[in-house]
């Protein structure tokens, strides 16, 4: 008897079918034409959940239609809303490709979906070399962005309006950058921060640069690539530093309008690493202040104590 198909081969037996339906199929149906599914019934109703969640999760659309009298529902997925469009790609092109998105293991077989879009998987599986994590939110913000749509979101509790001009990815996230309407500047998002649904508007509603690269805007923050607790850390800013501030501290920051007076600004970032922290503020000089919580305020006020008895000791 031969082995029963993984789950991801399962998966894409189900994408396969449901693109060549030319009608929508019923559960049942497609429990029966796609090997895999456990025979009892209440198995194999929660194995074609778990399935539909992770097409959908791969960024599939997947409809839902009544189907006979109206009393089932059915599942089916149209070729024009799934198939990119021809990339004209030569064969060395279509290989160096498919090599490469199977050497990234992007989770919940996004990877496989890509492939699938393109035109098949490869012959051969490729170990993944490297894991990126998906987040809920990056198929409508990549279809954004292809689109050249404004979105709209809740990222750390604020909602957000911005015109996606590119995705990036660093330090195992994903980002969304460009214009915040908002704000009037560039700035990165992490995908995977984004709180509910995002709100996709019109097509072709903006332009973006043309020498626009989105890497350049998702900074190396050493205060987040520790193992230190993630802490909360206030700081006192002056306010003709708060745009250089807010720059280095990019989307994580949060500025905290609590009216302590016309020269300075509180502002929140979060913290993983104390030590790149200390650097960060020692970088701006007298301009901020950590004020805090009270251990970490006392940690670089300690260390900046040691930093001027050798400094001056250095001098002596």
């Amino acid at each position: 008897m031969p082995d029963a198909p993984s789950r991801v081969e399962r998966v894409l037996n189900l994408l396969a079918l449901l693109l060549d339906s030319r009608r929508a199929l019923t559960r049942e149906e497609i429990v029966h034409d796609v090997a895999g599914y456990p025979a009892q019934m209440t198995a194999y109703r929660r194995a074609f959940e778990r399935d539909k969640e992770t097409l959908r999760g791969m960024g599939v659309p997947l409809l839902t239609e009544p189907v006979g009298d109206g009393s089932e529902t059915g599942y089916r997925v149209r070729p024009e809303d799934y198939y990119l469009p021809d990339l004209g790609l030569d064969g060395e092109e279509a290989a160096a490709l498919r090599v490469a998105v199977s050497a990234v293991s992007l989770g919940n077989h996004a990877g496989q979906g890509a492939l699938l879009k393109l035109g098949g998987l490869a012959d051969e599986p490729v170990a993944p070399i490297a894991s990126l994590p998906i987040a809920p939110a990056l198929a409508t913000l990549f279809e954004a962005f292809r689109a050249r749509a404004v979105v709209r979101f809740k990222h750390r509790d604020r909602v957000r309006t911005v015109e996606p001009w590119g995705l990036s990815s660093k330090r195992g996230h994903w980002y969304v950058v460009g214009f915040d309407r908002d704000r009037q500047a560039v700035r990165a998002f992490r995908a995977d921060r984004i709180d509910g649904d995002v709100e996709v508007g019109e097509p072709d509603a903006f332009d973006p640069p043309a020498d626009f690269r989105p890497d350049d805007h998702v900074e190396s923050r050493a205060w987040l690539l520790g193992e230190d607790p993630a802490t909360p850390v206030r700081l006192r800013v002056d306010a003709e530093h708060l745009d250089a501030v807010l720059n280095q501290l990019g989307s994580d920051a949060a500025v905290e309008d609590d009216g302590v007076d016309d020269d300075h600004v509180d502002v929140t970032m979060t913290v993983t690493n104390r030590a790149a922290l200390r650097s960060f503020v020692l970088g701006f000089l007298e301009h901020v202040e950590v004020v805090e919580p009270a251990e970490i305020r006392a940690d670089v006020v300690s260390w900046l104590e040691l930093v001027a008895s050798g400094a001056q000791a250095a001098r002596a």
